[in-house]
């Protein structure tokens, strides 16, 4: 499971590193909701910590975790933030180019797992 190297983590997530540390080793965190980039779709998707407990995505985690959120309504806000950035850096709503251009190695790396 690879990590953004700057996470973006919800204001009211408590202990991030110990989420980070369940989410390695596949522990339940039912108020933990997870925002990825999906390498298939080449977006960044949402995602309940609920929902990588499957054997599917034990197998294929999903490429590159960007954010940490406790509740959806605060995942979703991140991701408006992570907009408003890229508008204010690149001009551009693109998203995973931006993420990309900051942390290259991660993405990279989700890019090679999937194929």
């Amino acid at each position: 499971m690879n990590f953004y190297k700057n996470l973006y983590i919800g204001d009211t997530v408590k202990k991030p590193e110990k989420a980070i540390k369940k989410l390695k080793r596949h522990k339940k965190q039912p108020w933990l909701y997870v925002i990825a980039y999906d390498g298939e779709t080449d977006r960044l998707a949402v995602y309940h910590s609920l929902m990588l407990l499957q054997w599917y995505y034990k197998e294929n985690p999903p490429g590159c975790i960007v954010g940490l959120a406790n509740g959806r309504e605060e995942a979703f806000d991140m991701i408006e933030r992570i907009v408003q950035e890229s508008l204010a850096a690149t001009g551009h709503a693109q998203l995973v180019t931006y993420l990309s251009g900051i942390d290259p190695e991660n993405f990279q790396k989700a890019n090679t797992q999937r194929k």
